[in-house]
């Protein structure tokens, strides 16, 4: 199976404010990303996407999507929208633990994981003729390919998939192949 992974246009929040599940506006015209990435995608394919605005606005750009909320990115409770800065000693925990760890109110980026990777499961055992394009977040994206490629969830995040832009894997029976990554 051909798997496309694209991440949403960049945000329209300023720097060092924690957005996770917020529906934030886009810096960058969902119509010109998707008429950037059309020619790195095949002509056919099935279209998954997160239902955040700023996946789903550039996922119905390039064609019919099937909205599903476990590629939601992960969701970061009372922090969402305030400024990192304003945490204080709340990031040193969350850096001492970051698959465990959960902002108050929000979930863990193990949890965020195991929604992300059932709907991979779905997917896979689906055997889709056509190859799939996934729009979603930063987080889903890592979940997917670090899983994939057989990193361990700590590496996963080594993976800084760049807004707009999409990643290539070959899912085949003996194993995966990164075709590209971020074009």
């Amino acid at each position: 199976m051909e798997l496309h992974l694209i991440r949403h246009p960049r945000p329209d929040v300023a720097a060092g404010i924690c957005y996770g599940q917020s529906d934030v506006g886009l810096a960058e015209c969902p119509a010109t990303v998707a008429a950037r990435l059309r020619p790195l995608l095949p002509p056919l394919y099935a279209l998954h996407a997160s239902p955040l605005a700023r996946a789903r606005l550039l996922a119905l750009e390039l064609g019919t999507p099937v909205f599903d909320d476990r590629l939601r990115e992960m969701h970061f409770g009372a922090w969402e929208l305030r400024p990192y800065a304003e945490l204080g000693d709340a990031i040193d925990v969350w850096v001492t633990d970051p698959l465990g760890f959960c902002a108050p109110g929000g979930e863990s980026a193990r949890d965020m994981s195991t929604r992300v990777l059932q709907w991979l499961d779905e997917i896979v055992a689906a055997r889709a003729a056509d190859p799939v394009v996934v729009v979603a977040h930063g987080g889903p994206l890592r979940a997917i390919a670090g899983h994939l490629l057989g990193l361990p969830p700590q590496r996963w995040l080594s993976l800084d998939f760049a807004c707009g832009h999409a990643t290539r894997l070959d899912i085949e029976d003996w194993g995966v192949v990164l075709k590209w990554f971020n074009r």
